[in-house]
């Protein structure tokens, strides 16, 4: 199958790997011709997934009609705050009977306060969807370790036919049904990986990071559930699964916003220091926060984070307030 790649980053490459290695066509289409042209050159991505060999067989384009144009899988793996643009580009050449959707960003949009694949329906009207989600790297996949996912779609010969396309000996797809359940997964865990971040930099040790992942999912769950989800889709891959890897790996991006934040540094010195490179939690926290008090979601930690992100709340203060909150039954 031809298969159009819609992101330039880090892990919209490492799956156009995943994808070649599996015999499939596969164009990456980013939003920066001359950076498409150095990828090209170097076959590496230099500036988001440095190190890595790009595959002879993956080709770039800068027209994202032509990307799209005999593709049967769009990739959808541009950060979330900016993919309302591509959906947009992408609109007068979409076909909805040709073209199955699979989103790979994890965020809540700002502002409206969508999840993905509200957004994509706002924008492209019906359509073929799906979200694969879990544990999963760029860094790692695309040096192909073990790593295992679920592809979710509300219809199931889509989520058999991404599993199908993605599946082989270093990248396991599970399928399941619940795409609300797995984009909820994938965007919280971020907030909470930031809160684990705070731990870390602040030397905590590991009691409190047990109990903050502990409870973190079943915050998420519980949010989750009010907004469409289902509570066990939380216990798997693109729940607790993800979860893990993004409160403790040294790749998360989101934890390391967190660490610098438990050190003492300022969110906007952060953010700048990290460049071109997305963080989602910073604005999912916005995002699960306005959730929250819309369903009337008991979400403390996510409360928390929000304050220390939007309300310059004290980082001590914000622990504070969570370990003396009142007693009650697990």
């Amino acid at each position: 199958m031809k298969i159009a790649v819609l992101s330039d980053g880090a892990w919209g490459t490492a799956l156009a790997m995943n994808l070649i290695d599996n015999g499939h066509e596969v164009v990456s289409w980013g939003p920066f011709p001359d950076y498409l042209d150095e990828m090209r050159e170097k076959r590496e991505n230099v500036r988001f997934l440095p190190g890595v060999k790009l595959p002879e067989a993956l080709s770039f384009e800068a027209d994202i009609g032509r990307a799209a144009d005999g593709a049967g899988l769009l990739l959808l793996a541009t950060p979330t705050q900016y993919l309302r643009g591509v959906l947009d580009k992408l609109k007068p050449h979409f076909d909805p009977q040709r073209h199955l959707l699979l989103d790979v960003a994890k965020g809540i949009e700002v502002d409206s306060w969508l999840l993905i694949s509200e957004m994509v329906r706002q924008v492209l009207g019906p359509n073929r969807y799906a979200v694969l989600s879990g544990p999963s790297h760029a860094e790692e996949v695309s040096r192909r370790v073990p790593t295992a996912v679920v592809a979710a779609s509300a219809n199931p010969a889509d989520a058999e036919l991404v599993q199908q396309l993605f599946i082989n000996d270093n990248f396991r797809v599970y399928t399941g049904s619940d795409v609300v359940g797995v984009e909820l997964g994938g965007a919280l865990k971020n907030v909470m990986a930031i809160a684990a971040g705070i731990i870390d930099g602040m030397k905590l040790g590991d009691n409190p990071k047990a109990a903050l992942m502990t409870r973190g999912i079943s915050e998420m769950g519980r949010l989750g559930e009010l907004l469409g989800g289902k509570a066990q889709t939380f216990s798997g891959l693109s729940g607790i699964g993800d979860l893990i890897v993004t409160c403790t790996s040294g790749h998360s991006r989101n934890r390391h916003v967190g660490e610098e934040l438990g050190r003492g540094k300022r969110l906007p010195e952060i953010l700048s220091s990290m460049g071109m490179v997305v963080a989602e939690g910073v604005t999912t926290a916005r995002g699960a926060y306005t959730l929250a008090r819309r369903t009337g979601a008991e979400t403390p930690i996510i409360d928390e984070i929000h304050a220390i992100l939007y309300e310059d709340r004290n980082v001590p203060d914000a622990i504070r307030n969570l370990m003396s909150r009142s007693a009650k039954p697990e």
